[in-house]
This record gives structure tokens, C-alpha cells and sequence, in this order.
């Protein structure tokens, strides 16, 4: 592997001693100076996933990313949508772009769209006047517990809303993947969506929430993992495993990430770091580190497809 990581290119030294090469699937930048961010400026989301996240409320810039992530080798990254102002959809992917032409990288874009409004083609066309964007981040209107799922279905912004799906085609018609963010109790009705677009790239967020790690949470996750997996065109980031007032552990995430891997296949898993947000539980090194030991068993294609290829492949990046 010849090509040189974000550090190297920019003249900056990496810390430790065995750096992993890897392209970051999923990660955030934002700058409170240049942009707004509802859920980092306003009132704290009470119902935020992780908990407390004041930690997060502050500039995340390039600079920071490069610290953070300084001891391995990032051939290149993918920046997803930080829920930037939505009257503002745009804003956020021209600011990306700055950011690669200053520091040559995030390499590709994962921008936002409301899927279901009128104006979404117009604004597809906006985003694709931007040569980094390679997919659409749009979530869908979802339930606040298993139990309410059911209250949302249909309505609009829903994965069965007519409007919503017309909006997903042309995610498709342009080339453009999607990618899926529900929780756990809607990943089966994310498999019908995906059943119904067999030509779109469909890219699951975060392993689908297993939050509920009891038996009963785990069937209903794992229920709806095995109906995704069964969907050629959807491939899994393996990320954000952090829990709400909960610690990271090794002995807590290694059921859940090598039922992912058996499920889908090493060969449809990209590694995906999800800073800063997931800087609330644990260190970025700390992370990379513990998805290797977690790869116990796959030989050194697999990993290096797991860290870095199936990320390449999946958002056209050159190296």
C-alpha cells in the first residue's frame, strides 16, 4: 500500500507504534463559527442516544479529527451530515468541500436531503454540483420505543410513505446510495425498503442500534440484521456501539460485532469511527484498536478489506 494517509500528506507526525491503515467510513466535522447546528447550539437534546453530550458541544475541525486520530494510518475519510440547519441543506456539503481543499480530506461526502419534501430534487441537484458527494443521509420518521412502532407507520417521512419513496429513487437515478439510520425496531421494514430498490446502495449506520442488550432487545435486533443481510445491496457500518451511561468494553461489543460480521459478511463491513461523537465513550487509538482484536479469525484480506477497502469500493474514492 503505497498511497500516503492524511498525516503524511500534511507533514504531521503519527503517534505509536503500529498504526492500521484504514478509511474512516463515517465521521463529523463541524465549526459552530461557520455553520448552525440546532442540537449543538440550542437547548440539549434530553433524548440524545448517548445521554449528557455537552462534551460534544464545541468545534470539531479538521485539526481535531487529525489529533484524534493520529496514531493510525487514515488513507482518506467519509464525512456524513451533522445535522447542519435544515433550511440550510446545502451549506454544510460547501463547507466539506472547503475543508478537503485545505486539508485533502473528508474524501467523500455523505450530504443531507429530506426525502419526502417537495423541493428534494432541486436540492439532490444543489449537492451534486459538489464533486465529493458520493450518497444521502436522510432518516426517517421512526418510534421512540419498540412498542410505538407502529403509531409511525405511514405517516409522512415514514419508510411506507409514498412521497418519501419517490424521493429514494432518485437517490438511485443519480447514483447516488443512501445512508440508513433507524433503530433496531424498524431494521425490518428498512429490508422491504431495500428489497423494493435492489439497484441502490443502501449503507446501514451504526449497526442498526442494538441498544437493549437483553435477550429479548437482542432476538428483536438480530431479527431485523438477518432480514437486512438478506438484501445483496446493503452493506453494514460497524460503529457507534456506545450506550447510553454506559462504559465501552470489549467483553460489552464483542457479541454484537461478530454476529454483524458472520451476518453480512467481512466482505459488506466497513469500519467506521463516528467521532467525535463516539469520543464520549471511548478514545479513537482505544476504538481501532479494539475492532482489530475484534477481527480475531479473518485473515489479513478480510481486515483489509474491513478497514479499508470495502469503504473505497462502496463511496468511489481514489486514492
Amino acid at each position: 500500500m503505497s498511497s500516503l494517509c492524511l498525516h503524511e500528506r500534511l507533514g504531521l507526525e503519527m503517534n505509536g507504534a503500529a498504526p492500521i491503515t484504514l478509511i474512516d467510513a463515517h465521521h463529523h466535522l463541524w465549526d459552530l463559527d461557520c455553520g448552525r447546528y440546532p442540537w449543538l447550539q440550542g437547548a440539549p437534546d434530553p433524548g440524545f442516544f448517548l445521554g449528557d453530550y455537552q462534551p460534544l458541544r464545541r468545534h470539531y475541525r479538521a485539526p481535531d479529527y487529525l489529533a484524534d486520530s493520529a496514531a493510525h494510518r487514515v488513507l482518506a475519510t467519509v464525512h456524513c451530515e451533522a445535522e447542519h440547519e435544515r433550511s440550510d441543506q446545502v451549506g454544510e456539503t460547501r463547507w466539506v468541500h472547503e475543508q478537503y481543499a485545505r486539508y485533502g480530506f473528508p474524501n467523500a461526502v455523505v450530504a443531507h436531503a429530506w426525502l419526502h419534501a417537495d423541493n428534494c430534487a432541486d436540492i439532490l441537484g444543489q449537492h451534486l454540483e459538489f464533486p465529493l458527494v458520493r450518497g444521502i443521509r436522510s432518516k426517517p420518521l421512526t418510534a421512540a420505543t419498540p412498542h410505538q412502532s407502529d403509531t409511525v407507520r405511514g405517516l409522512s417521512g415514514s419508510l411506507q410513505d409514498e412521497q418519501w419513496l419517490r424521493g429514494l429513487a432518485l437517490l438511485e437515478r443519480h447514483g447516488l446510495s443512501w445512508d440508513l439510520r433507524v433503530p433496531y425496531w424498524h431494521l425490518e421494514e428498512a429490508a422491504q425498503v431495500a428489497a423494493m430498490f435492489p439497484g441502490l446502495t443502501i449503507v446501514l449506520n451504526h449497526m442498526g442500534f442494538p441498544w437493549d442488550r437483553s435477550e429479548s432487545g437482542l432476538a428483536g435486533w438480530r431479527r431485523g440484521m438477518q432480514a437486512l443481510a438478506a438484501q445483496p445491496n446493503v452493506w453494514v457500518k460497524v460503529s457507534e456501539l456506545g450506550l447510553r451511561d454506559q462504559p465501552w468494553t470489549m467483553e460489552g461489543n464483542r457479541a454484537v460485532v461478530r454476529e454483524t460480521l458472520a451476518l453480512f459478511g467481512i466482505e459488506r463491513c466497513l469500519f467506521a469511527s463516528n467521532f467525535p461523537v463516539a469520543g464520549l465513550r471511548i478514545g479513537y487509538d482505544a476504538l481501532v484498536q479494539a475492532m482489530d482484536a475484534l477481527l480475531d479469525g479473518y485473515d489479513a484480506v478480510q481486515r483489509e478489506g474491513f478497514f479499508w477497502r470495502n469503504a473505497q469500493q462502496v463511496y468511489r474514492i481514489t486514492l
